[in-house]
């Protein structure tokens, strides 16, 4: 019986020799503010892309959801298309010269000419619409799970899921969608984060923290830090939020 007990003890001084390896931490990114300028506070923000110089912007709430271009310095609409009042608007994606806007519990989404905002056709899907972008050849689209839904842009049909994870841990209410540098930034409900997704696995790679970019003094009436544009021909990032004032221009930067 001795040897098997001298095994015993140098199996266990081996194993308490070897260091647990823990998971690495996501990383985690904070922000420089580059620009600060004029948004619309009625304007209940859901979805928000930039194309051709101009910001294009879904809106939601009954009565008062609607799709419109608007002028990035100035803030001023300069075309936009009202909804059905009965419906709640969501998010929007630019793809081949065509504007695709979802609704919240419709089921419901319009497909619409980017230059004329004319209605083209609408399509169908299950369950709720939230958040939509695309890389040019696929949609993703949000429906405040964890999940993001891959679609044919030409047949609007799902063709593959994302599961989104920090680590183990599912990422709920994934909201405002667009695609970054090869990423999906996604606002999270209720945060004033956006999770770096990679498309390739759902993978969660950092993290952007935005509090504190609404001033104090402008958060009266303000609702949740909600839509994110990116202009990839001057590699400038933008976010705002529902109702809120300002639209911010900002540089992500690794956290101190």
């Amino acid at each position: 019986m001795r040897p098997i007990r001298l095994l015993a003890v140098v199996a266990l001084s081996v194993s308490l020799s070897v260091p647990l390896m823990l998971p690495a931490a996501t990383p985690e990114y904070g922000y420089q503010i580059v620009h600060v300028y004029p948004h619309d506070r009625a304007a209940f923000t859901q979805g928000l892309e930039f194309r051709g110089g101009f910001l294009y912007e879904g809106t939601g709430l009954e009565g008062r959801s609607t799709l419109r271009k608007v002028k990035l310095e100035t803030g001023e609409v300069v075309q936009r298309i009202p909804i059905a009042p009965e419906l709640f608007g969501e998010g929007i994606t630019v793809i081949n010269q065509q504007i695709l806007q979802l609704t919240w519990k419709a089921q419901m989404g319009f497909i619409y000419e980017q230059g004329s905002f004319r209605r083209l056709r609408t399509f169908n899907y299950p369950g709720e619409g939230w958040g939509l972008t695309n890389d040019g050849t696929r949609v993703y689209m949000s429906d405040g799970s964890s999940q993001i839904r891959v679609w044919d842009p030409s047949t609007v049909h799902e063709s593959a899921r994302l599961k989104v994870r920090d680590g183990q841990r599912p990422v709920e209410e994934l909201n405002e969608l667009e695609w970054v540098h090869g990423e999906i930034y996604a606002n999270v409900w209720h945060s004033d984060r956006i999770a770096r997704i990679s498309p390739a696995d759902g993978k969660v790679i950092g993290w952007i923290d935005l509090s504190g970019i609404l001033p104090p003094a402008d958060r009266d009436g303000a609702d949740v830090l909600n839509g994110i544009a990116y202009d990839s021909l001057g590699d400038r990032l933008f976010v705002t939020g529902k109702l809120w004032p300002k639209l911010f221009e900002i540089k992500v930067v690794p956290k101190k």
